[in-house]
């Protein structure tokens, strides 16, 4: 029976440096569903959310040597996925992540809600769906920094990391994001239930 078996987020890391795959495994099962939701969040197709999501990690496996165990594994593989989502809309054109631009298209992503009774889910999955069509609608600056922020948890310093910009500017994306997200939901008359 070993002891000395490594726990956590950093020694998995650590663990996938040195070329352990059962590392390779606990990271992707950790990070499934929050990278593919985040990498869903900027491109907002499904399918290419699983491309991008496949070629991440296998970035990840390529580029594991040049990780830097002193930063932020998580950030660090949030960056790739980003890098690798930009390059993408670059390539389509669809909407650039660095200026605001107005998309006409919105898509609603369906919150499960959990509620004791049916009437609970029923307005619990109706807000969750007044907030996906209102983030969904921002515009792919804004949309980025709340999903990292509210949807993944990140610090806001790790944000920073993560979208390689100064601390300053991702409080003020934050800000408007929250300003603009609040003005939708005023709009569809919301704006009791989301409170900033």
């Amino acid at each position: 029976m070993a002891w000395e078996v490594p726990v956590g987020l950093e020694s998995e890391a650590t663990r996938l440096r040195r070329g352990d795959p059962a590392a390779f495994e606990a990271l992707l099962e950790r990070y499934h569903n929050r990278l593919y939701r985040y990498l869903l969040r900027i491109v907002r197709e499904p399918a290419t959310a699983e491309d991008l999501f496949q070629q991440t990690w296998l970035r990840v496996a390529e580029k594991i040597r040049s990780y830097n165990p002193q930063r932020s594994f998580e950030a660090w593989l949030f960056s790739v996925a980003r890098n690798l989502a930009i390059d993408y809309l670059r390539r389509c054109k669809l909407e650039s992540l660095d200026e605001p631009t107005e998309s006409g298209e919105t898509r609603t992503e369906r919150l499960a809600g959990g509620g004791p009774t049916a009437l609970e889910r029923v307005i619990v999955m109706e807000r969750s769906s007044r907030v996906g069509e209102a983030l969904g609608e921002l515009p792919a600056i804004y949309r980025e920094v709340l999903s990292l922020r509210f949807e993944e948890e990140m610090k806001l310093e790790e944000i920073a990391e993560v979208l390689g910009t100064p601390l300053s500017t991702v409080k003020t994306r934050l800000r408007r994001g929250l300003e603009q997200m609040r003005a939708r939901l005023e709009e569809r008359g919301a704006a009791g239930e989301w409170q900033v």
